[in-house]
């Protein structure tokens, strides 16, 4: 029994293909980044600290789009490999500031070897770098949307009752 609907086929949704892309990304990554003993989260923490040096744990967080309580165990387990340091900001105490270590750097160094999936993917480098800003939009655009209802059904919770 086939069922009927007004929607197109799966394999026509933009969040589809883009939800399974992303699938395929981790599965690509996963034999490059397993040889060196990261996790894709790990590698791309790396990375992001590896652009700036004392950035703090919230940065680091809007950064990746992670939320603290994912961020705070990823980052201690990779503290724990010797790969950086957490530290209470001199500043503002209620601020963490994490840097990567010379381990860090190296390991950072060792995942060069992620350049291969360039190739896998098919795209020249003009391809890849419109793809990017594309989906870098569209992500942009539905975050901005979102926060506009937020801020839209917030405004109305907040309008006095009449009664």
């Amino acid at each position: 029994m086939t069922a009927h609907t007004a929607l197109p086929p799966l394999q026509d949704f933009m969040c589809f293909a883009t939800y399974t892309a992303n699938l395929a990304f981790g599965k690509a990554y996963k034999p490059y980044l397993g040889k060196i003993g990261l996790t894709y989260t790990q590698w791309i923490a790396l990375v992001a600290l590896g652009e700036e040096d004392n950035q703090t744990v919230n940065q680091l967080g809007r950064k990746l789009f992670l939320a603290s309580n994912t961020l705070t165990p990823l980052l201690k387990g990779m503290e724990q490999q010797g790969w950086l340091v957490r530290e209470r900001s001199k500043e503002d105490e209620r601020r963490v500031v994490v840097n990567l270590t010379g381990a860090g750097r190296a390991k950072l160094a060792e995942s060069q070897s992620c350049i291969g999936i360039f190739q896998d993917c098919g795209l020249s480098m003009e391809e890849t770098a419109a793809l990017q800003k594309a989906v870098s939009k569209l992500r942009d655009n539905l975050l901005a949307g979102l926060e506009d209802k937020r801020e839209a059904a917030e405004a109305v919770e907040n309008q006095p009752r009449i009664e």
